[in-house]
């Protein structure tokens, strides 16, 4: 499926107003939720779509009504010298490398460069995310076997 024929998938669902569809097509898994006047679509391989939002004549493009809000409630103010560790991949947060065993790190420990912070597991690998600075563990910001998005922060490092 290619974008053209997945923009007009998602104009024909804007139009007979369907908030919920999924297509599967070979190895390609299309999957589109619909909340008011947002939508997101999201096939296999890693493709997303996020529609422009419908333009008025008097300002060119009317905002998504809630995204601005909803930017601002999820970014917590940045502390000078705070660093955050974001997720390189979708997938499952593990915070030790097996149940029952202690975790990577919790906060107030002091980490290296390169040092293993947690797994995340996507489609059955196991992925070490690493540290990239040196610093001290301020917060962990995901819960042990919590799913995970792309750039979503993880954890919070000050630097040393």
């Amino acid at each position: 499926m290619n974008q053209k024929e997945l923009k007009e998938l998602i104009e024909f669902l804007i139009e007979k107003d369907i908030a919920e569809f999924e297509l599967e097509r070979g190895d390609v898994k299309v999957r589109i939720k619909r909340a008011g006047e947002h939508m997101v679509a999201v096939a296999a391989p890693h493709f997303a779509v996020h529609p422009a939002p419908p333009a008025t004549p008097s300002t060119g493009a009317a905002p998504v009504p809630g995204t601005q809000a909803a930017v601002k409630e999820t970014a917590p103010p940045v502390e000078e010298g705070l660093h955050s560790v974001r997720s390189p991949i979708v997938g499952t947060f593990y915070e030790s490398p097996s149940p029952g065993s202690p975790p990577f790190v919790k906060a107030g420990d002091l980490v290296e460069a390169g040092q293993v912070l947690c797994i995340v597991e996507a489609m059955k690998l196991m992925n070490e995310i690493e540290s990239d600075m040196a610093g001290e563990i301020v917060k962990k910001l995901v819960a042990n076997g919590q799913p995970i998005e792309y750039g979503q922060e993880l954890f919070v490092i000050r630097r040393k």
